[in-house]
């Protein structure tokens, strides 16, 4: 579903203006000069209307968030909900997932979140799915070792797909629940996951930790959607 258009966007949008990085390759490698007091650096990819990143922002003040959305009218909710809260260490980015190592120099992200990815179900679209492995291996780029992906999704086959991306990129896998909230809400939830658990729908969670390659895997540019499908892309049959 396409999101509203906000009324007044560029007021509101200039109202946050200190919270937005309007150039954030000019920050690479000096992310940690925002909060020169902060004892790691966390991304989340895709925040939409922000609930999980400014609850979390507030449940670590001594953390550096950045959080990178590519909807002005979901990043300007997220924005005010953490100027609403006075939060001091979260920012944001209007950017591409995709140009991720133009934006972190390498070793400068400690964590990355990724919650409620669209699935993109077809295989010719499959390279855009966030843990495609072409993803992952970007991601690892910017990771710290031993850093952290945390994943969610309500879409049973993105994960079970995922779970064998992780992986072949590198990253070993831990605390994979296919029902998160099964005995009781864990953690902070975004306003999708909050709806769709109320509906009875399982959410499934991982944690993909960095581990060192040798050779480290050969980064290429995210290509844009794909019309020759590989075994890999097929989410209906993961285990290929």
């Amino acid at each position: 579903m396409r999101m509203r258009k906000k009324p007044n966007l560029s007021a509101r949008m200039e109202r946050c203006a200190a919270m937005l990085i309007a150039d954030p390759a000019s920050m690479r490698g000096r992310w940690r000069e925002l909060f020169p007091a902060a004892r790691e650096i966390r991304l989340e990819i895709g925040c939409g209307k922000g609930r999980f990143s400014a609850e979390t922002a507030e449940q670590h003040p001594e953390v550096l968030y950045i959080a990178l959305e590519r909807v002005p009218d979901a990043m300007i909710v997220a924005m005010e909900r953490c100027q609403a809260k006075g939060l001091a260490n979260i920012f944001f980015i209007d950017g591409d997932a995709a140009r991720l190592r133009d934006y972190f120099a390498p070793g400068e992200v400690d964590l990355l979140y990724i919650n409620f990815c669209d699935p993109w179900p077809g295989v010719k679209h499959a390279r855009r799915r966030l843990t495609h492995p072409q993803f992952l291996i970007l991601y690892r780029g910017i990771l710290r070792e031993g850093g952290q992906i945390h994943f969610k999704s309500d879409n049973k086959d993105l994960f079970e797909w995922s779970l064998f991306q992780f992986p072949k990129a590198g990253f070993a896998l831990s605390e994979v629940a296919r029902d998160l909230h099964g005995g009781g809400i864990q953690g902070v939830m975004t306003d999708y996951e909050e709806k769709f658990h109320l509906m009875g729908t399982p959410i499934g969670r991982c944690v993909g930790t960095k581990e060192p390659m040798d050779p480290e895997p050969e980064f290429k540019p995210i290509a844009g959607p794909t019309s020759r499908p590989e075994p890999q892309d097929v989410m209906t049959d993961p285990v290929r």
